[in-house]
């Protein structure tokens, strides 16, 4: 037994990393039903590196990269491009999101079957009043709001990243109008090097863990 959804989706998230990193589940591995909140108690077995605390070394360099600085390029469009040649799913962590553009894009991608899933900055998606981030959760998108940082500053897009086609965006823009239109920004778009996709989808995973569904972190007044 747990004490919340939270700690639950935590655990669930750390077994779940594990497994992706080639652990195997010999029992357990997932959340029990009734009231409360309940873990299977579960053992993972080998390979060790999924345990291994060390950083992982660095990806070996392959695929391609794009590069875009704003405003000179369009980087609200290039990302547009990348959501909507998704096949399988996104996972967004978001500083700040006010984008009505990128926003409606996520919505249609869930919507035509892909799973989408975003991290968000509590603070910001608490104080500012035009911020996408309702909008997403009542399109019925998973979202966590994440409060264990002074600023959940990632700014990042996984296309499809446990795929060998997939696509990591990432760069000091954040999904503004400002961000488009009259700040100096700048974004890479990494496609084809599973070693980079893995990574940044593991460390998507891992805040995860960390934060808060929108509805435990908003609460109703």
């Amino acid at each position: 037994p747990l004490i919340s959804a939270a700690q639950r989706d935590r655990v669930a998230g750390m077994v779940e990393r594990a497994v992706d990193s080639g652990a195997e589940v010999t029992s357990g591995g997932s959340a029990s039903g009734g009231q409360g909140f309940y873990y299977r108690p579960s053992v993972l077995a080998q390979p060790a590196q999924a345990f291994d605390p060390r950083p992982a070394p660095a990806p070996a360099g392959q695929g391609t990269v794009e590069v875009l600085f704003s405003p000179h390029d369009d980087i609200e469009a290039a990302i547009l491009r990348a959501l909507r040649g998704a096949r399988r799913s996104i996972h967004v962590q978001a500083y700040l999101f006010t984008s009505r553009s990128l926003a409606a894009a996520l919505i249609e991608a869930r919507a035509r079957g892909i799973r989408v899933e975003v991290l968000a900055d509590y603070e910001q998606t608490a104080r500012a009043e035009n911020s996408r981030i309702p909008q997403l959760v009542e399109a019925g998108i998973p979202v966590a709001l994440e409060v264990r940082y002074a600023a959940a500053h990632n700014t990042v897009s996984l296309v499809d990243a446990a795929e060998p086609g997939g696509a990591v965006v990432t760069g000091s823009y954040n999904f503004t109008w400002s961000a488009r239109t009259r700040n100096a920004e700048n974004v890479l778009i990494l496609r084809g090097n599973p070693a980079v996709q893995r990574a940044y989808l593991d460390n998507w995973r891992r805040h995860r863990a960390e934060a808060l569904s929108y509805a435990e972190a908003i609460a109703p007044d």
